[in-house]
C-alpha cells in the first residue's frame, strides 16, 4: 500500500479549501483517506501564519513510514524544515516545439518573398504594356 500526503479539497463552490491528508494513492481525491495532517487556506494572505497548518508531528511520521508528499505538500513541507525539496529545471520546456518552429520558418519564407516580390513586379508590367502596344 503506497500512502501519499496530498490535498483533498473542501469548501464551498469558489471558496476553497484544502485539508493535507496521508491517503493511499488509489483513493479519490476527496475521498476516503487515512489521517488528516493540516489544513491549507488559500483564500487568506500568503504572509498570514494560519494559512498553513501541519500536525508536525504526524507529518514527521508518515515521511518516515515512507509516505510522499504532492508537489504542493512538499512545499508546504520545506517551509516547515521537514521534507526537502528538489528544484525541478526543464530548459526544453521554454524552447518552441516543432509546429511552431515550421509557422515561423513559413512566415520567414512568405515575407522574404513579399519584399523581393515588389522591386521585380514594377519592371514586368511595363514591359508587357509595351508588348501589347506594338
Amino acid at each position: 500500500m503506497s500512502v501519499k500526503i496530498r490535498l483533498a479539497r473542501g469548501g464551498a463552490k469558489k471558496r476553497p479549501y484544502y485539508y493535507i491528508v496521508a491517503a493511499t494513492t488509489t483513493s479519490p481525491r476527496d475521498g476516503r483517506y487515512i489521517e488528516q495532517v493540516g489544513t491549507f487556506n488559500p483564500m487568506l494572505k500568503k504572509d498570514d501564519e494560519t494559512r498553513v497548518k501541519l500536525n508536525i508531528e504526524r507529518c514527521k511520521y508518515w515521511l518516515s513510514v515512507g509516505a510522499l508528499p504532492t508537489d504542493r505538500v512538499a512545499r508546504f513541507l520545506d517551509a516547515a524544515g521537514l521534507f526537502k525539496r528538489t528544484l525541478s529545471n526543464n530548459p526544453i520546456k521554454a524552447k518552441p516545439g516543432k509546429k511552431r518552429l515550421e509557422r515561423e520558418a513559413a512566415a520567414a519564407e512568405k515575407t522574404k518573398e513579399a519584399t523581393e516580390a515588389p522591386a521585380e513586379t514594377p519592371a514586368e508590367p511595363a514591359a508587357e504594356s509595351g508588348e501589347s502596344a506594338a
